[in-house]
Protein backbone atom coordinates (compact mmCIF):
# COMPACT_ATOMS: atom_id res chain seq x y z
CA UNK A 1 0.00 0.00 0.00
CA UNK A 2 1.23 3.77 -0.78
CA UNK A 3 0.17 5.01 2.66
CA UNK A 4 0.19 3.82 5.96
CA UNK A 5 -3.04 2.21 7.21
CA UNK A 6 -4.59 4.35 9.13
CA UNK A 7 -5.91 2.81 12.74
CA UNK A 8 -8.65 4.11 14.89
CA UNK A 9 -8.77 4.25 18.21
CA UNK A 10 -9.30 5.26 21.74
CA UNK A 11 -6.77 6.92 23.66
CA UNK A 12 -6.40 5.68 26.58
CA UNK A 13 -3.04 3.41 27.95
CA UNK A 14 -5.04 0.62 27.38
CA UNK A 15 -6.70 1.06 23.75
CA UNK A 16 -3.33 2.39 22.64
CA UNK A 17 -1.58 -0.45 23.45
CA UNK A 18 -4.40 -2.91 21.99
CA UNK A 19 -4.25 -1.11 18.78
CA UNK A 20 -0.18 -1.56 19.11
CA UNK A 21 -0.95 -5.04 19.02
CA UNK A 22 -2.64 -4.74 15.68
CA UNK A 23 -0.57 -3.08 14.14
CA UNK A 24 2.45 -5.28 14.73
CA UNK A 25 0.32 -8.10 13.66
CA UNK A 26 -0.30 -6.42 9.95
CA UNK A 27 3.78 -5.97 10.11
CA UNK A 28 4.37 -9.22 10.85
CA UNK A 29 2.27 -10.86 8.33
CA UNK A 30 2.22 -8.14 5.53
CA UNK A 31 5.14 -5.71 6.54
CA UNK A 32 2.66 -3.04 6.04
CA UNK A 33 2.74 0.17 7.74
CA UNK A 34 0.05 1.81 9.83
CA UNK A 35 -0.98 4.92 11.76
CA UNK A 36 -2.82 4.99 14.75
CA UNK A 37 -5.27 7.87 14.90
CA UNK A 38 -6.78 8.29 18.76
CA UNK A 39 -9.91 9.49 18.82
CA UNK A 40 -12.00 10.42 21.85
CA UNK A 41 -15.37 8.92 22.44
CA UNK A 42 -18.05 10.39 24.37
CA UNK A 43 -17.47 7.02 27.41
CA UNK A 44 -14.09 8.93 27.58
CA UNK A 45 -15.22 12.14 28.34
CA UNK A 46 -18.28 11.27 30.53
CA UNK A 47 -16.00 10.09 33.49
CA UNK A 48 -18.97 10.87 36.41
CA UNK A 49 -21.83 8.59 35.80
CA UNK A 50 -21.67 4.81 35.08
CA UNK A 51 -22.14 4.35 31.29
CA UNK A 52 -25.47 2.24 31.71
CA UNK A 53 -27.27 5.85 32.78
CA UNK A 54 -25.61 7.21 29.78
CA UNK A 55 -26.15 5.80 26.69
CA UNK A 56 -24.20 2.19 27.21
CA UNK A 57 -21.90 0.73 24.73
CA UNK A 58 -22.11 2.66 22.11
CA UNK A 59 -20.31 5.35 23.48
CA UNK A 60 -17.04 3.39 23.24
CA UNK A 61 -17.98 2.80 19.55
CA UNK A 62 -19.76 5.91 17.37
CA UNK A 63 -17.04 8.14 17.21
CA UNK A 64 -15.07 5.56 16.22
CA UNK A 65 -17.65 4.27 12.96
CA UNK A 66 -17.61 7.86 12.07
CA UNK A 67 -14.18 8.09 11.05
CA UNK A 68 -14.46 4.64 9.54
CA UNK A 69 -17.83 5.79 7.83
CA UNK A 70 -16.39 8.91 6.71
CA UNK A 71 -13.01 7.58 5.51
CA UNK A 72 -10.88 9.31 7.53
CA UNK A 73 -9.68 5.62 8.84
CA UNK A 74 -9.21 2.09 7.56
CA UNK A 75 -9.97 0.28 10.29
CA UNK A 76 -10.95 0.32 13.78
CA UNK A 77 -9.32 -1.49 17.04
CA UNK A 78 -12.23 -2.53 20.06
CA UNK A 79 -11.93 -4.32 22.68
CA UNK A 80 -14.96 -6.38 22.15
CA UNK A 81 -16.70 -6.42 25.15
CA UNK A 82 -17.23 -2.66 24.21
CA UNK A 83 -19.00 -3.32 21.15
CA UNK A 84 -22.75 -3.40 20.96
CA UNK A 85 -23.97 -6.84 19.30
CA UNK A 86 -26.19 -4.81 16.60
CA UNK A 87 -23.62 -2.64 14.53
CA UNK A 88 -23.92 -0.47 11.83
CA UNK A 89 -24.56 -2.19 8.88
CA UNK A 90 -21.73 -1.03 6.59
CA UNK A 91 -19.55 -1.92 9.03
CA UNK A 92 -17.97 -5.38 10.13
CA UNK A 93 -15.73 -7.26 12.44
CA UNK A 94 -12.98 -8.74 10.08
CA UNK A 95 -10.56 -10.22 12.41
CA UNK A 96 -9.51 -10.93 16.40
CA UNK A 97 -6.25 -11.51 17.71
CA UNK A 98 -5.42 -14.74 20.10
CA UNK A 99 -7.55 -13.96 23.10
CA UNK A 100 -5.99 -12.88 26.39
CA UNK A 101 -6.90 -14.64 29.14
CA UNK A 102 -11.28 -13.55 29.62
CA UNK A 103 -11.46 -13.65 34.13
CA UNK A 104 -11.68 -10.59 36.32
CA UNK A 105 -8.79 -9.94 38.44
CA UNK A 106 -9.69 -8.26 42.75
CA UNK A 107 -7.62 -5.66 43.65
CA UNK A 108 -7.14 -5.11 47.08
CA UNK A 109 -7.37 -7.99 48.88
CA UNK A 110 -5.89 -11.32 48.84
CA UNK A 111 -9.54 -12.79 48.34
CA UNK A 112 -13.46 -11.74 47.99
CA UNK A 113 -13.66 -13.30 51.93
CA UNK A 114 -10.60 -11.40 53.20
CA UNK A 115 -12.49 -7.97 52.75
CA UNK A 116 -13.75 -6.67 55.85
CA UNK A 117 -17.94 -6.57 56.45
CA UNK A 118 -19.11 -3.28 54.47
CA UNK A 119 -15.87 -2.47 51.98
CA UNK A 120 -16.39 -0.71 49.34
CA UNK A 121 -15.69 -2.48 45.99
CA UNK A 122 -14.93 0.22 43.36
CA UNK A 123 -17.18 -1.51 40.02
CA UNK A 124 -19.81 0.51 37.73
CA UNK A 125 -20.64 -2.72 35.66
CA UNK A 126 -24.04 -4.29 36.80
CA UNK A 127 -22.61 -7.62 35.79
CA UNK A 128 -19.30 -7.13 38.75
CA UNK A 129 -21.86 -5.88 40.91
CA UNK A 130 -24.14 -8.22 40.75
CA UNK A 131 -21.47 -11.69 40.55
CA UNK A 132 -19.71 -9.07 44.08
CA UNK A 133 -23.52 -9.67 45.58
CA UNK A 134 -23.89 -12.55 44.72
CA UNK A 135 -21.04 -13.82 47.05
CA UNK A 136 -21.28 -10.90 49.73
CA UNK A 137 -24.27 -9.21 49.81
CA UNK A 138 -22.43 -6.85 52.66
CA UNK A 139 -19.98 -5.31 50.70
CA UNK A 140 -20.76 -1.62 49.08
CA UNK A 141 -20.25 -1.52 45.12
CA UNK A 142 -19.07 1.89 44.36
CA UNK A 143 -19.07 3.45 40.94
CA UNK A 144 -15.84 3.86 39.51
CA UNK A 145 -14.69 4.80 36.22
CA UNK A 146 -12.01 5.65 34.07
CA UNK A 147 -8.67 3.79 33.04
CA UNK A 148 -6.62 0.89 34.44
CA UNK A 149 -4.26 3.41 36.04
CA UNK A 150 -6.86 5.66 37.22
CA UNK A 151 -8.79 2.47 38.90
CA UNK A 152 -5.66 1.29 40.27
CA UNK A 153 -4.66 4.58 41.92
CA UNK A 154 -8.37 5.19 43.77
CA UNK A 155 -7.57 1.72 45.69
CA UNK A 156 -3.97 3.20 46.51
CA UNK A 157 -5.62 6.38 47.70
CA UNK A 158 -8.17 4.17 50.00
CA UNK A 159 -11.17 5.60 48.23
CA UNK A 160 -12.35 2.10 47.86
CA UNK A 161 -10.54 -1.20 49.94
CA UNK A 162 -10.52 -2.67 46.07
CA UNK A 163 -11.70 -2.56 42.27
CA UNK A 164 -12.43 -5.53 40.04
CA UNK A 165 -10.49 -5.62 36.58
CA UNK A 166 -9.95 -7.50 33.48
CA UNK A 167 -6.63 -9.69 33.50
CA UNK A 168 -6.75 -9.21 29.93
CA UNK A 169 -6.34 -5.16 30.11
CA UNK A 170 -3.75 -5.57 33.09
CA UNK A 171 -1.91 -7.90 31.19
CA UNK A 172 -1.43 -6.19 27.80
CA UNK A 173 0.13 -2.96 30.25
CA UNK A 174 1.96 -4.73 31.90
CA UNK A 175 0.82 -4.83 35.21
CA UNK A 176 1.44 -7.76 38.13
CA UNK A 177 -1.73 -7.24 40.46
CA UNK A 178 -4.61 -8.50 41.95
CA UNK A 179 -6.57 -12.19 42.19
CA UNK A 180 -8.24 -14.18 39.88
CA UNK A 181 -11.95 -14.47 40.58
CA UNK A 182 -13.76 -17.41 40.15
CA UNK A 183 -16.93 -16.31 38.10
CA UNK A 184 -17.89 -15.84 34.26
CA UNK A 185 -16.98 -12.85 32.84
CA UNK A 186 -18.19 -10.54 30.40
CA UNK A 187 -18.90 -12.24 26.87
CA UNK A 188 -16.62 -11.55 24.86
CA UNK A 189 -13.95 -10.00 27.41
CA UNK A 190 -10.52 -10.24 26.39
CA UNK A 191 -10.61 -10.12 22.92
CA UNK A 192 -9.19 -7.55 20.55
CA UNK A 193 -11.13 -7.09 17.35
CA UNK A 194 -10.62 -5.28 14.15
CA UNK A 195 -13.82 -3.21 12.40
CA UNK A 196 -13.61 -2.17 8.86
CA UNK A 197 -15.89 -1.20 6.02
CA UNK A 198 -17.28 -4.50 4.70
CA UNK A 199 -17.03 -3.15 1.51
CA UNK A 200 -13.63 -3.02 1.14
CA UNK A 201 -12.66 -6.63 -0.16
CA UNK A 202 -8.90 -5.95 -0.03
CA UNK A 203 -9.11 -5.26 3.75
CA UNK A 204 -11.06 -8.15 4.53
CA UNK A 205 -8.03 -9.71 2.80
CA UNK A 206 -5.37 -8.15 4.43
CA UNK A 207 -7.13 -8.74 8.16
CA UNK A 208 -7.28 -12.76 7.48
CA UNK A 209 -3.84 -13.47 7.66
CA UNK A 210 -4.09 -11.95 11.23
CA UNK A 211 -7.56 -13.46 12.00
CA UNK A 212 -7.12 -16.18 15.17
CA UNK A 213 -10.63 -18.34 13.97
CA UNK A 214 -10.47 -19.90 17.77
CA UNK A 215 -11.71 -16.88 19.46
CA UNK A 216 -13.45 -15.06 16.84
CA UNK A 217 -15.75 -18.45 16.75
CA UNK A 218 -15.59 -17.86 20.65
CA UNK A 219 -16.71 -14.57 20.85
CA UNK A 220 -19.26 -14.68 18.05
CA UNK A 221 -20.94 -17.90 19.69
CA UNK A 222 -21.20 -15.57 22.96
CA UNK A 223 -22.25 -12.15 21.54
CA UNK A 224 -24.80 -14.59 19.12
CA UNK A 225 -26.03 -15.46 22.94
CA UNK A 226 -26.09 -12.00 23.92
CA UNK A 227 -27.97 -10.81 21.29
CA UNK A 228 -30.62 -13.35 21.95
CA UNK A 229 -31.03 -12.69 25.61
CA UNK A 230 -32.30 -9.33 24.70
CA UNK A 231 -30.25 -7.32 27.71
CA UNK A 232 -29.42 -3.98 27.69
CA UNK A 233 -26.52 -2.34 29.54
CA UNK A 234 -28.48 -2.60 33.02
CA UNK A 235 -28.05 -6.22 32.59
CA UNK A 236 -26.04 -8.39 34.75
CA UNK A 237 -24.48 -11.24 32.32
CA UNK A 238 -21.96 -13.39 32.14
CA UNK A 239 -20.47 -15.98 29.45
CA UNK A 240 -17.74 -17.83 27.88
CA UNK A 241 -17.37 -20.26 25.26
CA UNK A 242 -14.98 -22.48 24.31
CA UNK A 243 -13.74 -25.09 21.76
CA UNK A 244 -14.84 -25.03 18.06
CA UNK A 245 -17.26 -26.00 15.66
CA UNK A 246 -19.82 -28.93 17.16
CA UNK A 247 -17.30 -29.15 19.81
CA UNK A 248 -17.97 -25.91 21.29
CA UNK A 249 -19.38 -25.11 25.55
CA UNK A 250 -21.21 -22.37 26.66
CA UNK A 251 -21.35 -21.24 30.02
CA UNK A 252 -23.69 -18.46 31.17
CA UNK A 253 -25.14 -16.35 33.80
CA UNK A 254 -27.84 -14.26 34.41
CA UNK A 255 -28.38 -12.04 37.77
CA UNK A 256 -31.01 -9.88 39.34
CA UNK A 257 -28.90 -6.35 39.65
CA UNK A 258 -28.68 -7.03 43.67
CA UNK A 259 -27.03 -10.78 43.29
CA UNK A 260 -30.19 -12.57 45.13
CA UNK A 261 -31.05 -14.53 42.08
CA UNK A 262 -28.50 -16.11 39.88
CA UNK A 263 -29.48 -18.71 37.34
CA UNK A 264 -26.59 -20.87 35.36
CA UNK A 265 -26.41 -22.91 32.33
CA UNK A 266 -23.79 -24.98 31.26
CA UNK A 267 -24.50 -26.61 27.15
CA UNK A 268 -23.02 -27.82 24.41
CA UNK A 269 -23.15 -25.63 20.71
CA UNK A 270 -23.76 -28.16 18.04
CA UNK A 271 -24.83 -27.43 14.74
CA UNK A 272 -25.60 -31.40 14.20
CA UNK A 273 -27.85 -31.34 17.30
CA UNK A 274 -29.47 -27.86 16.48
CA UNK A 275 -28.50 -26.43 19.51
CA UNK A 276 -27.12 -22.97 19.28
CA UNK A 277 -26.14 -19.82 21.58
CA UNK A 278 -29.42 -18.67 20.58
CA UNK A 279 -31.14 -21.67 22.39
CA UNK A 280 -28.72 -21.74 25.28
CA UNK A 281 -30.43 -18.00 26.02
CA UNK A 282 -34.15 -18.72 25.25
CA UNK A 283 -33.29 -21.82 27.84
CA UNK A 284 -31.99 -19.97 30.57
CA UNK A 285 -34.55 -17.41 30.18
CA UNK A 286 -37.21 -19.71 30.82
CA UNK A 287 -35.10 -21.29 33.85
CA UNK A 288 -35.50 -17.68 35.39
CA UNK A 289 -38.11 -15.58 37.82
CA UNK A 290 -40.79 -13.17 36.25
CA UNK A 291 -38.80 -10.29 37.49
CA UNK A 292 -35.35 -11.50 36.14
CA UNK A 293 -36.65 -12.45 32.88
CA UNK A 294 -38.33 -8.78 32.67
CA UNK A 295 -34.91 -7.30 32.61
CA UNK A 296 -34.21 -8.89 29.09
CA UNK A 297 -36.18 -8.74 25.91
CA UNK A 298 -35.47 -12.37 24.85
Amino acid sequence: MDQPLRIGTRGSPLALAQARMVADALRAAHGIETELVPITTSGDVIQDRPLAEVGGKSLWTKELDRCLLDGRTDLSVHSMKDVETNRPEPLGIAAMLPRAPAGDRLIGAQSLDALPAGARVGTSSPRRTAQLLARRPDLRAVPIRGNVQTRLARVERGEVEATILAAAGLARLGIEAGVALDWLPAPAQGAIGVEILWAREEMRELLEAIDDRYTHGCVGAERLFLARLGGTCHSAVAAQATGVADQMKLQAEILSPDGREVRRIERDISEDEGRTPGDVARELLESASPALRALFAG
